[in-house]
């Protein structure tokens, strides 16, 4: 089997990466793993980029089979940019640790979604027994993970495992719509934002309030803080430069 390649662009602050699909299981070996790895830091270094949409080639799936241990999921948490997954197909396995490590995933009716790991006596690796519970609650992961069950998107969205359901037709559209909307605001904001919700986490109410205030107030050092209040004063769209 040919290696897969990576689809890769950056157009209007917004990157994309489209992860390929491989027949039916999509595998993801070691250097397609490597790849995204690479992009993944690239894109924390560009200025430019103030939003990132990942999505499945193919059916969209997001499913793997990797015989190595990978750190797919990883290297996407920790882009410092907002993360849209897109699920147009089968989130299963490695490719749900990847969805979760996004910040909000977009789904097609026709998505599917499941940790199966246990039924080849192994847990899930990348992060799946951390991301899942701290986003739709102790219980409802523990089911998921320990039954194998694969739920349909409807039942997702029910749980809060994605913020959308919409259809197949629609679903680039409504992907499009929310990654411009995101990228016309200021990428300084967006970055402190999503430190503070990551951080925050982890963090008591106190320390968590404190960690905003902290970045609240250096956002006022900055040009983007600047432009922000003169095109409200003078009823425009801002003109953020990152700066």
């Amino acid at each position: 089997m040919a290696n897969p390649a990576i689809d890769y662009s950056k157009h209007d602050h917004i990157a994309r990466i489209t992860l390929p699909g491989v027949e039916w299981d999509n595998i993801i070996n070691l250097r397609l793993a490597r790849e995204v790895e690479d992009i993944c830091r690239g894109i924390s270094r560009d200025d430019a980029i103030y939003v990132v949409v990942i999505s499945g080639a193919g059916d969209g799936t997001f499913r793997s089979a990797s015989q190595e241990k990978t750190n797919l999921a990883a290297a996407v948490a920790a882009i410092d940019r907002p993360v849209i997954a897109v699920i147009d197909g089968e989130a299963v396995g490695e490719g749900l640790e990847i969805a979760l490590s996004c910040d909000i995933r977009l789904a097609s009716d026709r998505a599917c979604f499941g940790l199966p790991q246990l039924a080849s006596g192994e847990i899930p690796m990348s992060g799946g027994t951390q991301r899942l519970p701290r986003l739709i609650g102790k219980g409802k992961a523990l089911e998921l993970i320990l039954t194998g069950e694969t739920i349909d998107a409807s039942n997702a969205l029910q749980i809060g495992l994605v913020s959308k359901v919409v259809t197949p037709e629609s679903l680039a559209g409504e992907v499009e719509a929310l990654a411009q909307k995101v990228a016309s605001q200021g990428p300084v904001s967006l970055r402190f934002i999503k430190e503070a919700v990551n951080k925050g986490m982890d963090l008591t109410l106190e320390q968590g309030l404190r960690l905003e205030a902290d970045l609240y107030l250096l956002l006022h050092t900055t040009a983007d803080r600047t432009e922000g209040i003169k095109a409200f004063l003078e009823k425009r769209s801002p003109e953020f430069k990152g700066e």
